[in-house]
């Protein structure tokens, strides 16, 4: 074979592996949702708890069905990651489309109950989003639901004057309509790319 019968030869063959590879990634990923958060679909189990809303009644996940639920742990005396993630969560409900905004939930579960009543906490919640809605428990009930969701929390050592900090995840948990698992929402995540999701998963469950 000369050597320019053998240049093309090689040049062919380099084209129908490029094409090949195209192909095959097309295949792969082609159809696959392109989530901002993190996928955790199949990877944690349904949304499940009865704690106490800020009325002082008995809540249960089965009361929220149909919405999108987004579940944060953590405490009105926090100084930094609860009401810096709350704002960023509510600022994304609010830039969704009107229709979606009703159908998407924040949950927040004060780790705290010795100090968070359910009073102090409806105030708490209620600055940040009337799409918001506050829930507590007894400890081992809120040990339980943290542990379901593989998390925890702890508390420090109180000072003189009996203040003290609650250690605790700054993850986000987004269930869909039907209560199942379906995203993780870091710290660092956008509010662009929080609004994004929440809007491709209401569309996605739509009713």
């Amino acid at each position: 074979m000369s050597i320019l019968r053998r240049s093309r030869f090689l040049n062919r063959l380099s084209i129908i592996a490029v094409m090949t590879s195209s192909a095959i990634l097309a295949g792969c990923f082609g159809d696959d949702e392109s989530w901002r958060g993190k996928d955790i679909s199949g990877l944690m189990p349904e949304l499940a708890f009865e704690l106490t809303d800020t009325s002082g009644d008995t809540l249960t996940a089965d009361d929220t069905a149909g919405e999108i639920r987004m579940v944060f742990f953590g405490f009105t005396s926090c100084p930094d990651v609860c009401p810096a993630t709350l704002q960023k969560l509510s600022r994304a409900v609010k830039d969704m489309p009107g229709e979606l905004q009703e159908d998407t939930r924040i949950v927040f579960v004060s780790v705290d109950p010795k100090r968070d009543t359910p009073e102090r906490i409806a105030s708490y919640v209620d600055f940040f989003s009337d799409r918001a809605i506050g829930l507590t428990g007894e400890e081992k009930a809120l040990r339980e639901l943290s542990k379901r969701y593989r998390t925890t929390f702890g508390y420090d050592d109180p000072d003189e004057e009996g203040n003290y900090n609650v250690s605790h995840s700054g993850a986000v948990y987004v269930f869909d309509r039907e209560g199942d698992a379906r995203l993780l929402f870091r710290p660092d995540l956008s509010i662009e790319d929080i609004r994004a999701d929440l809007v491709a998963l209401a569309e996605e469950s739509g009713i």
